[in-house]
């Protein structure tokens, strides 16, 4: 039976799970595959802690050079993370040869379009799979079912640290800081979450995903961003009056001859799928004009989750290994003489609902002012809930718009919050049905 030799950079949780199901699994993989996957070389710049693995010591080295120019191993497992000494790698890995398997969203998403290019001269193949969404196969469902669907829009859950804070917050009545200490504490945000909570790295899955949708080059910079660190308590109450909950979504659509491309917190019906996932769980939707809607769920991140989106992308380029198919499936699910210059839409022309609270001094006439400079921008009320008086004078007022441009909204936002009535800012949360 045939031996296919890996090389791996980086022993992190991710790259122990793949040692693990590779040595684990080794009898099953083969028999689905047809040959043996040997991890020959593992990377790391520590060495010494025990990790529970069964590889020989001689397998192991500081050095990812020493991986990467191994004459005898045919695909490098690229599990530094990060974009700079990453980036080094993977450009001397495709000088190389070799073929590459990664679960770095970041280097994919800033750097994917030049990687590509260098990769397709070389003739070698990149997959990533485990870049976006930990076991969900949303890539290969792009790449590959969705072939001869037209895609009109997309949509997802694709953080699981944000969920699992949000989750925790609606379901026993915490505070955010609360709940980020305790996600720190069981390992389930970083020391530094910022990636996570500000939606940067689920910008990162956006940036891939629209790519694979709709042919166009990866565009992270044009992506509008905002993370969940301003969500509370208040606002979660109120949008469950409403019939709604909020979860962060990164969303892609086509309009106009451009595409959406938004992460953001966002109200969704109590009856939509995404409102009932939970915790770290993530989910993507994606609409295809055949398909209509196919909905994926599973765990985004962890070992072993993460772990399985690496073996399959591992089994897939073995396969063409083997088959001598390599460059089989396009990397951007496109060929590269049709990816286009298809435009990010801006975000102020966005058209979408929104729930607007502002804190307003307890007198009459606050209303019809309020809805006088909403009615100036030709935007609509939909849905009103004010609350009683309190102690201070001031009175939480909630409404829900019906669809409105971006732009509109945040002048007639702008000019209300000058009001002498109004109390500091309003939050705005955005409706996706």
């Amino acid at each position: 039976m045939k031996t296919i030799k890996i090389g791996i950079l980086g022993l992190g949780t991710v790259g122990t799970g793949v040692v693990r199901m590779l040595e684990g699994e080794k009898d099953l993989i083969a028999s689905r595959l047809g040959a043996e996957l040997e991890v020959a070389k593992v990377a790391d710049l520590d060495i010494d802690t025990d990790r529970g693995l069964t590889l020989p010591k001689d397998r192991f080295t500081t050095d990812a050079n020493a991986v990467i120019d191994d004459p005898d191993i045919d695909i490098i497992v690229e599990l530094i993370g990060g974009e700079t000494f990453a980036k080094s790698c993977f450009e001397r890995a495709i000088e190389k040869g070799k073929h590459i398997v990664t679960a770095n969203k970041a280097l994919i998403a800033s750097h994917g379009n030049e990687l590509f290019r260098m990769a397709a001269e070389k003739e070698v193949d990149i997959a990533f799979e485990a870049s976006v969404a930990g076991c969900i196969p949303i890539i290969k469902t792009i790449r590959e079912t969705l072939a001869g669907n037209t895609i009109s829009s997309l949509a997802g859950i694709m953080n699981g640290t944000c969920n699992y804070i949000l989750t925790r917050i609606t379901q026993e009545g915490v505070g955010f800081e609360e709940v980020l200490k305790q996600a720190q504490e069981i390992g389930f945000a970083e020391a530094d979450p910022t990636l996570d909570i500000e939606g940067i790295d689920t910008a990162h899955k956006l940036a891939i995903l629209n790519s694979l949708a709709y042919g166009m080059k990866i565009n992270l910079d044009d992506i509008y961003v905002e993370g969940i660190t301003k969500v509370t308590l208040e606002d979660i109450r109120f949008a469950e009056e409403f019939g709604y909950r909020i979860k962060l979504l990164a969303i892609g659509k086509r309009t106009n001859g451009a595409v959406e491309a938004r992460v953001h917190p966002t109200m969704i019906p109590m009856d939509n799928l995404f409102a009932s996932v939970n915790h770290s769980v993530n989910a993507v939707n994606v609409h295809g004009h055949a398909t209509e809607d196919v909905f994926l769920v599973g765990q985004g991140a962890g070992m072993m989750p993460t772990a399985s989106a690496v073996v399959s992308d591992l089994v897939d380029i073995s396969r063409n290994l083997i088959n001598q198919a390599g460059q089989r499936v396009p990397y951007l699910s496109f060929q590269s003489d049709r990816i286009s210059d298809l435009s990010v839409l801006p975000m102020e022309e966005v058209t979408t609902r929104y729930y607007v609270r502002f804190t307003a001094k307890d007198k009459p006439g606050v209303l019809s002012q309020i809805s006088g400079i909403l009615g100036q921008y030709n935007i609509s009320i939909r849905s009103v809930h004010q609350k009683d008086g309190g102690d201070e004078g001031c009175v939480p007022l909630v409404m829900l718009t019906s669809m409105a441009r971006e732009k509109d909204m945040q002048s007639a936002i702008s000019d209300i919050e000058a009001l002498e009535i109004i109390l500091g800012k309003a939050t705005l949360i955005r409706i996706e049905e």
